[in-house]
């Protein structure tokens, strides 16, 4: 799950530390007795693939809000190392579409699909979701977790998603929202910890996708949820930093707990909210 604006590069993301050292999945699927090339099930590689929040019960809410099904060509924007992908073909039959703004992100997520023999089924795309030229025909729905907040022109993005879905076809997103007004240093915690420079309220959500030509839109609030997500996940972290340091190293530790650490911090302040929405293209 990463894009950026045009012309940004996909360097100036690895601030987020989430996004160092993506081979250590292959480090924990050696662990579980994996080879190096040894064909992986999807169901082993969900509980290492999903860098979202709530993991593959929130593409299950995206299967079930916009109605995915084994007919559909989707867009998945902000593919990450492949996880939400993967698991929609699996579990659908639909085909997917990852576009993932990282090199190295894709390039591990292309490796796991072809460990999952889902190649048929999951395309990968490297590259900038701004950039992206128009398919023919149009995806039947577009899905992206933890994506749009690292891109700023939201105008933009939103009309790019527009012209990439055909008419009648729906998109669903999680992603951040302004709940109160953020302070100097939780913009600059935003900013330099998360990649993320800009962020909506509600009511800006809304009114862009409007603009952008989107009907039926409807906004969920994650806040609560996500809240208690985050701050669970940084303290199952720290349990564990025994058996990451052995795999990983402690430089390894250290970058995710800090991640982990600002992210629930960011939350416990009561200004960072989570949205999940979906909306329509009409036709």
């Amino acid at each position: 799950m990463a894009e950026n604006r045009p012309g940004a590069g996909p360097d100036k993301i690895k601030t987020m530390k989430l996004y160092h050292q993506v081979e250590r999945i292959f480090v924990e699927l050696e662990a579980l007795g994996f080879g190096e090339t040894d064909p992986v099930d999807v169901d082993t590689l969900c509980t290492l693939d999903q860098y979202h929040y709530l993991g593959t019960e929130a593409v299950d809410e995206a299967v079930c809000r916009i109605g995915i099904t084994g007919a559909m060509h989707v867009l998945e924007v902000g593919g990450g190392i492949g996880g939400p992908s993967r698991y929609l073909a699996h579990s659908t039959g639909c085909r997917m579409t990852a576009l993932e703004l990282q090199p190295d992100l894709d390039a591990t997520a292309r490796r796991l699909t072809k460990r999952c023999g889902l190649s048929d089924r999951v395309r990968h795309l490297c590259g900038d979701v701004l950039l992206l030229p128009r398919a023919e025909p149009p995806y039947d729905a577009l899905v992206s977790w933890l994506t749009f907040l690292h891109i700023p022109d939201r105008k933009a993005l939103y009309r790019k998603c527009f012209d990439c879905i055909r008419p009648g076809a729906r998109m669903y997103v999680e992603d951040y929202f302004e709940l109160g007004p953020l302070s100097v240093s939780e913009r600059a915690l935003l900013s330099e910890q998360v990649y993320c420079n800009h962020l909506p309220t509600l009511d800006d959500y809304r009114s862009d996708l409007e603009q952008a030509g989107f009907e039926e839109i409807e906004l969920v609030d994650m806040t609560s949820v996500w809240t208690e997500f985050v701050m669970d996940r940084h303290a199952r972290f720290r349990a564990s930093r025994a058996r990451h340091v052995c795999l990983h190293g402690i430089g390894s530790f250290q970058g995710l707990d800090d991640f982990y650490s600002t992210v629930a911090r960011l939350f416990e302040g009561g200004n960072l909210g989570g949205i999940a929405f979906v909306a329509t293209r009409p036709g």
